[in-house]
């Protein structure tokens, strides 16, 4: 079985499982990050980390079982920087200072109104990062995550890495509902990172770290994947 089979098998289990389950908020979740049921439990258990007090800026995914982790940081007065939709911008971050929000943190953590009220940055301007969180499909306990499969993710903290916005104190997070951490070891490739914590509404897991790409391996990607994303076509075109 090649790789991308194996994940592409492993999101499969977890999605069907967290819908069997009724783990999840709403059914559809396949091609998703899950809106898991308990992330509002995942997201207090996440501030109870050492790593929470002490981190000032986060880097964030948009979706909406994140969401309670997002809206907790702009109420701790912590600067998040959310990724725009598939990168599709040439500036490819929005900004969210919670000295400038003119709406509720619980508005402004969503996609729907960052997209309107944030300015957007490039990674030039942007402050180092204390804390990545991510959303996951499917997580073991080594740290190995699966994203929904269209890789973001890993160009965002490549690129992020690049730009030396990411150190090797910077703490790698996942809030996931419990179904989510499976026992086998999930398949890797090289643009893949690991997370430092899996936080569940019932455990947080510190897991050994290690795997984190230094840079963008860009024979992972494809030349349409490329030309949509601006930032990346800006460096293939130099």
């Amino acid at each position: 079985m090649g790789l991308d089979q194996a994940k592409r098998e492993a999101r499969d289990y977890v999605w069907d499982l967290l819908e069997r389950e009724e783990a999840v908020r709403r059914r559809g979740v396949h091609g998703h990050i899950p809106d898991f049921v308990g992330s509002e439990a995942a997201a207090d258990r996440l501030a109870e980390l050492p790593a929470w007090a002490v981190a000032e800026v986060l880097k964030s995914n948009p979706d909406r079982a994140q969401l309670p982790v997002r809206t907790r940081a702009l109420e701790g007065v912590r600067l998040v920087y959310m990724a725009v939709p598939r990168l599709a911008e040439e500036l490819p971050f929005y900004e969210l200072d919670p000295a400038d929000l003119a709406v509720s943190a619980s508005k402004a953590a969503t996609g729907t109104v960052a997209k309107d009220i944030a300015p957007r940055v490039g990674l030039e301007q942007m402050r180092p990062i204390d804390m990545v969180l991510c959303g996951t499909v499917a997580v073991d306990r080594e740290g190995r995550r699966l994203g929904k499969g269209a890789g973001y993710s890993d160009i965002e903290f490549a690129l992020a890495q690049e730009a030396g916005l990411i150190s090797a104190d910077t703490v790698i997070v996942t809030t996931v509902h419990q179904l989510q951490v499976v026992d086998d070891v999930l398949p890797e490739d090289e643009h893949d990172f690991r997370v430092d914590y899996i936080v569940t509404p019932e455990e947080t897991i510190a897991c050994p770290g290690g795997h984190r790409p230094e840079r963008l391996i860009w024979k992972s990607l494809t030349s349409a994947r490329i030309a949509a994303i601006p930032v990346l076509s800006a460096r293939a075109g130099k």
